[in-house]
């Protein structure tokens, strides 16, 4: 009898030595991938694992560094969730339901293939009218037509403009997912990566909108997991360990390496790379890169006070908005009566101080509520000034694979289909790892 074929494990003074710097979600995605075959050492400038998604304390209460929404679509994400051990139930998965009370809007999507999900949520979608409904059936139906790829970028207001996109539909729901997802405004955020985000959510599998919340706090939903997987295949994690050149031939400190993927933010790759002549053209294209803020307000009421949803829309008709969403946390597995409120891209919100910003929060909820609210407990506003690239029309973004050989980027503005997402950090890992195994 024939027996059965096995890949041989390579011995592990045969596997390639690889650093990843950077212990962000691409760079974790990337060394969780390599682990199998490589001999992999993460260097990660902070004291804890996760970078832009990643755990704080605040006043012992585990919390995060801000909110943060995951999708059905987040394929390689809750494949990397599995291969760590983390827990999917550490997720809530919900309908896409976008609720603004205070406009009396509400859009669920029930749980079926495209196009019929977004057909029968317009069809009874509330506080929107039939013509806007149809529009945007029609702006979704024209986008799959053209296989989600325009003929030339432009911004995202000007593809709603040349799609008749208007209305409550417009501000409430079009608008708001630009500004979820691209974390820029839609005034100057690109069309042709908004499209892509279209086609693998609204476009995409009947569970591709689902919203995942996490129901724990960001360290726990991967890089903790993350790195007991990397420990148990003897990988090297250090923390603390701020890479500050890398030298010729590819070595860090003396300790040479056979590959080297920097999963940084651009403005750190940046540096990293311009001391090389074959990278220095890719180091000024990402110092050029512009960034857009993000805030995550927490204000603590009550236990008695909860939302009536897990996730509620903020935006009010007659002046600027300044919060985008609120969650409850106590129904996400936090403690009850903790509110935090996601504060997208540039915008008035940065332009106050904390207790200002809060009171505005504080009114902005009791509006969407529709009625008065006791003062917070506590508050807390954390903000990441320069959280993501803004993503422009037509924005030059590296390739995986640098001019100087064994030296790989990683990071999700790398991920060229994609803006400043979890998803396109943690694809963009996987990929430099799987070039690098190929490439052995």
């Amino acid at each position: 009898m024939a027996q059965p074929l096995t890949q041989a494990v390579p011995a592990q003074a045969d596997r390639p030595r690889v650093a990843v710097i950077g212990g962000g979600w691409a760079g974790l995605a990337a060394a969780v991938e390599l682990a199998a075959g490589a001999r992999v050492t993460v260097f990660e400038s902070a004291r804890q694992l996760g970078g832009r998604a990643r755990r704080v304390v605040i006043d012992d209460l585990p919390l995060d560094n801000g909110q943060h929404i995951l999708l059905g679509a987040y394929t390689e994400t809750l494949r990397l969730m599995r291969t760590v051990g983390a827990p999917e139930t550490a997720l809530c998965r919900l309908p896409l339901t976008l609720t603004q009370p205070r406009d009396g809007f509400r859009l669920r999507l029930p749980r079926l293939p495209a196009p019929w999900h977004l057909a029968l949520g317009l069809a009874f979608a509330r506080g929107c009218g039939l013509g806007e409904k149809i529009a945007a059936a029609h702006f979704m139906r024209a986008l799959q037509a053209d296989g989600y790829r325009l003929d030339h970028d432009i911004s995202v207001a000007d593809l709603l403009d040349r799609h008749r996109q208007s209305g409550a539909l417009r501000r409430l729901m079009w608008e708001p997912l630009c500004l979820a997802a691209l974390n820029t405004a839609p005034e100057i955020a690109s069309a042709q990566v908004f499209a892509n985000v279209l086609r693998d959510s609204l476009g995409g599998a009947a569970e591709a909108t689902d919203l995942l919340l996490p129901t724990t706090d960001l360290g726990q939903l991967f890089p903790d997991a993350a790195a007991r997987h990397l420990e148990s295949h003897d990988a090297s994690i250090r923390p603390g360990t701020r890479v500050r050149a890398i030298e010729r031939p590819l070595a860090i400190d003396g300790e040479p390496f056979d590959h080297i993927v920097i999963a940084t933010a651009p403005r750190h790759a940046a540096s990293l790379l311009a001391g090389h002549p074959e990278t220095a053209a890719t180091a000024a294209m990402l110092s050029a890169y512009e960034h857009e803020p993000i805030g995550c307000a927490y204000l603590a009421y009550p236990d008695d006070i909860r939302p009536p949803e897990p996730m509620l829309g903020l935006e009010s008709i007659g002046h600027e908005r300044l919060g985008q969403w609120a969650f409850d946390r106590g129904a996400l597995g936090g403690p009850r009566g903790l509110v935090s409120f996601v504060l997208s891209a540039e915008g008035a919100w940065d332009r106050l101080d904390d207790d200002a910003l809060c009171r505005a929060l504080h009114g902005e909820l009791e509006a969407a509520l529709g009625r008065d609210l006791p003062s917070p407990r506590w508050q807390r506003v954390l903000r990441e000034r320069r959280a993501t690239f803004s993503c422009r029309p037509n924005l030059p973004r590296p390739a995986m694979q640098t001019e100087l050989r064994g030296l790989w980027l990683a990071g999700d503005y790398v991920y060229a289909d994609y803006p400043g997402t979890l998803e396109g950090a943690v694809r963009s890992g996987v990929a430099a790892a799987r070039g690098i195994l190929a490439a052995g």
